[in-house]
């Protein structure tokens, strides 16, 4: 490093601001990206579900708002990251260094990142869990019930009505549904946990003045 540069202009240079851009950015967009998977492929069972049984959609509907609360999450890490990026003085003396913008990037890229694969992750669950619901409700099964492989599942009872819109009154499909919401809830832990590691990595800075 020259000695003649002096620290302040070392520590705290004119591109500095852009770091911490960058993380206001990552974490936006990128939750908002998981959010929209999340949401895509929740809502695309949900529909396929609801077209035997309508009175479901309300139910399965959790998958769906879980997701949309992960961009709520990159929301509020954005906004707080843009209102910590301070601007030059009255003398054109940057005063954001490069240690801030380091630190608001690593706290963009924590919700961000941290977003995107819970929301992918409560998609996929979603998407898995409502056919499943949805195919127990309709008597539908994927495995032929003579074949050895249908050996330790359980079947519905012949006679059993599965043509009512009650998915609730299955003991099956609680646990189905018991079993996809726990799931669900571990899925959107991983962006909670981006969260509050973006909420402390964010408060770090280094002033230049």
């Amino acid at each position: 490093m020259n000695d003649d540069v002096p620290l302040e202009d070392s520590q705290c240079p004119s591109w500095a601001a852009s770091l911490g851009y960058m993380g206001v950015a990552a974490a936006v967009c990128l939750s908002n990206w998981g959010s929209a998977w999340g949401t895509w492929k929740s809502g695309v069972s949900l529909v396929h579900t609801g077209i035997r049984h309508p009175k479901s959609i309300m139910k399965n509907v959790i998958p769906i708002v879980m997701a949309g609360v992960i961009g709520i999450y990159g929301l509020i890490v954005g906004v707080i990251l843009g209102q910590s990026i301070q601007k030059p003085n009255g003398n054109r003396e940057n005063i954001y260094s490069i240690y801030t913008g380091m630190a608001h990037l690593a706290a963009g890229l924590c919700a961000g990142i941290s977003g995107l694969v819970a929301g992918g992750c409560i998609g996929i669950v979603g998407d898995y869990g409502v056919r499943s619901v949805g195919y127990r409700a309709s008597a539908v099964t994927i495995i032929a019930t003579s074949s050895p492989e249908a050996e330790g599942y359980s079947t519905i009872p012949e006679g059993e009505d599965t043509a009512g819109d009650d998915v609730s009154g299955s003991d099956d499909q609680n646990k189905l549904f018991v079993g996809m919401l726990i799931m669900l809830i571990f899925s959107e832990a991983l962006a909670l946990y981006g969260l509050i590691t973006a909420l402390i990595v964010s408060q770090h800075e280094y002033p230049c003045a």
